[in-house]
């Protein structure tokens, strides 16, 4: 079996992947907080993942891997927007608003995120759904003496948890040092955290031990994972803003409620993104939503692949350059698998660079490889006919179509922008095939070399191979620049 290693932020090292269980492997991402779009930075933990999601898949088969990405329904920030509707003149009670707001969030990121090419996770389960679980996890913590109510609050008891900080690499006293924590009345400690936290006749609540409340945002995705994946599973993944202080805090509760189990085997971390250079901010005017740039052409897929070019432990730049030449390139990609071929296997290069930490650029630089082979071929193959005894040009073709699915490139539902146009190229074909005819009788090539260089420079995929002459637009298709025949 294909071996698969992972740098693992846990231990600060890459390790050998092995599941606890090769017929349940576990994997759960921390999801969105459903009060508005998704930005680009959101995006990029979605689309690395994905392809960690797809590579497990492919190794362990599609009927084994459990993969969970939660919504973050009940929150401030969408309390706020709910009320901001119900003061501009909405009709219906605030509970109704914000299930109406997250309805249409949840909504808007199914549609950016199946833009983007990423497949919808086994379970998405929402905070909402879920609160029986965190009120019983939070009991269980009190009664362990690792929380502890006060006045309408529960907080869990930082110090109670001799490992927090493991993941993050700092000690309890430097995150206070310099960390902004809140300082409360009802904390014993300013490191403790809310599990739980009254709301009052107007925000959304839900009756508890401890008074109508709702719960802390760090709780949600313990009690989420602990009833879909068990008290053990094997990747925790997330992007590096989380690592502190959600991740530290998951892992304090989870591994205090459930002192049997380790939580989450391995941690893995995205870097942040940046937009031309700078941090994105909407002060810069360099924020964008997914959907801003889908709106703007810029073809789901294109963004996709933007992202895939950089390794996902380094901070990665958006630039309108990259999404340019990324275009150009699918153009060309999906030209040359546009013929009828068996679906095939991936390159096991290409699946060694996925089993190498999720290694997309060198993933990428295999793509590549392939499609210059596979243009070789063609040119061997209309320069010695009968003689050539290499792969197909199919055989090859089907490799690159699977390697590039393993990425989450050139799939079905994804490829309408980059759908030729409808031209009749029919006659440069035929003339193309009558110099190449007389070419090969004289052995001189020099009139089929230049009539396929006036195509190619129309932005025509020139084609040659044993059964003929196959031209197709391509990227950058020009029809005034097609020479006469």
């Amino acid at each position: 079996m294909t071996e698969i290693r992972l740098h693992n932020t846990k231990t600060r090292r890459k390790e050998v992947f092995e599941p606890l269980d090769p017929q349940n492997v576990r994997m759960y991402l921390c999801g969105p907080t459903v009060y508005d779009r998704a930005h680009l930075g959101n995006a990029r933990p979605v689309v690395v993942f994905d392809v960690l999601y797809r590579l497990l898949r492919q190794v362990y088969g599609a009927d084994h891997v459990t993969y969970v990405r939660n919504f973050t329904d009940v929150d401030d920030k969408i309390n706020a927007t709910a009320l901001a509707r119900k003061e501009a003149g909405a009709e219906g009670t605030l509970e109704e608003l914000i299930r109406e707001r997250t309805e249409e969030t949840i909504g808007w990121y199914h549609a950016d995120m199946d833009a983007l090419g990423a497949l919808r996770p086994n379970f998405e389960p929402r905070a909402t759904d879920y609160i029986g679980a965190m009120i019983a996890m939070i009991a269980d913590l009190i009664e362990k003496d690792h929380a502890y109510a006060k006045d309408g609050h529960v907080l869990f008891r930082v110090r109670s948890y001799q490992n927090y900080g493991a993941l993050s690499g700092r000690s309890v006293d430097d995150m206070i040092a310099g960390a902004r924590v809140e300082v409360a009345p009802f904390k014993e400690d300013p490191m403790d955290f809310v599990l739980w936290k009254p709301s009052d006749d107007e925000l959304p609540g839900w009756d508890s031990p401890w008074g109508r409340g709702r719960p802390g945002w760090h709780i949600e995705c313990s009690a989420m994972s602990y009833e879909l994946l068990g008290a053990s599973f094997d990747i925790h993944a997330g992007g590096i803003d989380l690592q502190f202080p959600h991740h530290e805090n998951e892992i304090a509760q989870s591994c205090c409620a459930h002192p049997d189990g380790g939580f989450a085997r391995f941690w893995l971390h995205n870097e942040m993104l940046q937009v031309e250079g700078k941090k994105m901010s909407k002060s810069l005017g360099n924020f964008f939503t997914v959907r801003d740039l889908l709106d703007q052409g810029i073809p789901g897929e294109v963004i996709r692949f933007v992202f895939l070019q950089t390794h996902y432990g380094k901070p990665m730049d958006w630039t309108a350059e990259k999404a340019a030449q990324a275009e150009a390139t699918l153009r060309r990609w999906r030209n040359l698998v546009s013929t009828e071929f068996e679906f095939g296997q991936p390159s096991e290069k290409v699946v060694a660079a996925l089993s190498n930490d999720l290694n997309t650029p060198q993933a990428i630089s295999e793509l590549y490889k392939l499609e210059s082979e596979i243009n070789n071929v063609y040119n061997q193959i209309s320069g010695f006919g009968a003689a050539y005894e290499g792969p197909s040009p199919g055989e090859l073709e089907a490799t690159f179509f699977a390697s590039a699915n393993l990425l989450g490139l050139l799939g079905d539902g994804m490829g309408a922008w980059a759908e030729a146009p409808q031209v009749d190229l029919s006659a440069h074909a035929v003339a193309l095939s009558n110099i190449r005819a007389k070419a090969m009788e004289t052995k001189d090539f020099s009139a089929v070399d230049a009539l396929k260089s006036a195509l190619m420079a129309a932005g025509v995929e020139v084609r040659m191979s044993k059964a003929g002459v196959e031209l197709l637009p391509g990227a950058g298709f020009d029809a005034s620049k097609l020479p006469d025949v």
